[in-house]
């Protein structure tokens, strides 16, 4: 963010102060995960989807690389669904807007778990590829598969009109929130308990509490009881 160039990525082996939604912490046992940032020029109409379409190019080259079925959880956690829709990845994107000639920015970060054992993990909820049965896989080649992943949904949403729906049908497709009882919890309010019923052509998520639709651009949420379709990548 403070380099200010679109375009760029920066792979750390090690992250001990790294920061997730809610300034919740993420820190990482050296040379178990794979935890990098990258700068992309913020889309004019859809700047909301940038975290949707993150989480989705990681579950594709999860299940590219190791054959691992992954799900979404709205907006952009990465389960795996064979470790009972634990935790495999966490992003967090950041907002710059255009500061004299230097246009607006969008940071992505992501860090995925590798090869994490159960000890290494901060909560149960959370797995790494190594104890989903992925076996040895090379950080250098998920990297690459993710940014090819993450620039060809990037070149689609950017594009709009047909291919830009098919994003939005792949993402929906993926994310096992939409059909599921939910907490939502926003900074200052109360939390919300509805049903996901939809994710909304901006990207925000559309939640049903008994007194008709509500849409929400952010939130935290918490999966009170299970999707009728598990979802996910086959």
């Amino acid at each position: 963010m403070e380099r200010g160039r679109a375009w760029e990525v920066l792979v750390t082996e090690h992250q001990s102060a790294g920061r997730g939604r809610l300034d919740r912490s993420w820190g990482t046992p050296a040379g178990t995960s794979l935890t990098f940032s990258a700068t992309v020029p913020a889309p004019v109409d859809a700047v909301g989807w940038l975290p949707l379409i993150s989480g989705l190019a990681v579950a594709e080259a999860v299940h590219a690389l190791t054959g691992l079925r992954a799900a979404l959880k709205w907006p952009n956690d990465v389960l795996l669904t064979s470790e009972g829709n634990r935790k495999v990845c966490g992003i967090l994107c950041e907002y710059r807007p255009a500061l004299r000639s230097a246009e607006a920015l969008v940071v992505v970060g992501i860090g995925i778990n590798v090869s994490q054992t159960r000890d290494q993990l901060p909560v149960d909820t959370a797995t790494s590829l190594a104890l989903a049965g992925a076996g040895d896989v090379d950080r250098e080649d998920l990297l690459t598969t993710v940014l090819d992943r993450f620039a060809t949904r990037y070149a689609a949403l950017a594009a709009g009109g047909s291919a830009a729906d098919g994003v939005r049908a792949a993402y929906r497709s993926a994310c096992v929130t939409v059909g599921t009882r939910v907490r939502l919890e926003r900074p200052g309010q109360d939390p919300c308990l509805a049903d996901a019923v939809d994710v909304d052509t901006d990207g925000a998520l559309i939640v049903d509490d008994g007194s008709g639709p509500v849409r929400y651009a952010a939130g935290d949420v918490t999966h009170l009881r299970p999707a009728s379709d598990d979802g996910g990548l086959a």
